[in-house]
């Protein structure tokens, strides 16, 4: 895995988020707030150097932190990342992006 600069969000997920909370949310708000949070160098030692590429590990730490907060099984929170629009912006994705399968975190 090669360190990344964590992306900007994406301008259109911006636009309807904000359009969708006019007051923001917490994910939102902690986006906002905190930026990216976590830095993907941090991770760079927990993924090995061959095989398939790794998804994105300060995405998956947010996720993990987000479906703790909803109480969400991992098939629920994959969902979750393809179907909510604050998930979305927290996690600098595009509004079409499909996600992960639920079972990458196993």
């Amino acid at each position: 895995m090669h360190p990344q600069n964590i992306p900007d969000i994406p301008q259109q997920t911006v636009e309807v988020a904000r359009a969708s909370f006019p007051k923001g949310n917490i994910y939102m708000k902690i986006r906002d707030t905190l930026g990216s949070i976590f830095e993907e160098e941090v991770f760079a030692d927990l993924f090995p150097q061959n095989g398939q590429p790794a998804y994105t590990p300060w995405r998956l730490a947010l996720v993990c932190i987000m479906q703790f907060m909803e109480n969400l099984s991992d098939r629920q929170a994959a969902d979750a990342v393809r179907g909510h629009i604050d998930w979305k912006y927290m996690l600098s994705l595009a509004l079409t992006d499909s996600g992960f399968d639920y079972s990458i975190r196993e």
